[in-house]
């Protein structure tokens, strides 16, 4: 029996980017049309490592779920996860982590998408020789991730790279001089 494909594991912290979209970015709410497309990066997570993706995306759903979101996630191939707890406990941040340990003891690849820095432990410690990856906005990557670069954790920019969204935010960000385009300013 052949074995099966390895997979890759993308965890979506979706309020941590919805948060920063809204909050650093837009500087209020962003409207649904402002807000990454999520299937484009469930397939980017496919198409980066050219195998199998398994979209994990966690809500904090304490008084209520957003079933029309739940049912849009499944309907591009999501498994959302709501979760509940006590007020003031980080559910999201909670179950992330123990899913990035529990990840350590699988034959898999991650990609994670948050710019939160609750997480670098978990994601140093899956840098072992797999394939592990960071997606968020450049400019608010929590900066401890920087360190784990250099043993192998893969940067990606949610705009920039995986053309998540339809129109061009308003971020202000360093660019490479090979990568200015000055018709863009004008």
């Amino acid at each position: 029996m052949a074995d099966a494909a390895r997979t890759t594991y993308l965890l979506v912290d979706g309020e941590n980017i919805d948060a920063t979209l809204g909050t650093s970015i837009l500087g209020r709410r962003p409207r649904p049309e402002e807000r990454p497309r999520w299937e484009r990066l469930l397939q980017f997570a496919r198409d980066q490592w050219d195998q199998p993706a398994q979209g994990l995306f966690f809500l904090a759903a304490n008084s209520e779920l957003p079933m029309t979101f739940v049912q849009a996630l499944l309907a591009i191939g999501y498994r959302p996860i709501p979760l509940s707890g006590a007020p003031g406990q980080k559910v999201v941040d909670i179950a992330i982590q123990r899913t990035l340990t529990e990840l350590r003891t699988r034959e898999a690849d991650v990609v994670l998408v948050s710019n939160d820095g609750d997480f670098v432990e978990e994601v140093g410690e899956l840098l072992d020789g797999r394939r592990v990856g960071l997606v968020g906005f450049v400019e608010f990557r929590n900066h401890a991730f920087s360190q784990l670069v250099e043993l192998g954790l893969e940067t990606f920019d949610l705009e920039y790279d995986v053309l998540a969204f339809n129109e061009r935010l308003p971020r202000v960000r360093v660019i490479a001089i090979d990568e200015f385009d000055p018709a863009q300013f004008l």
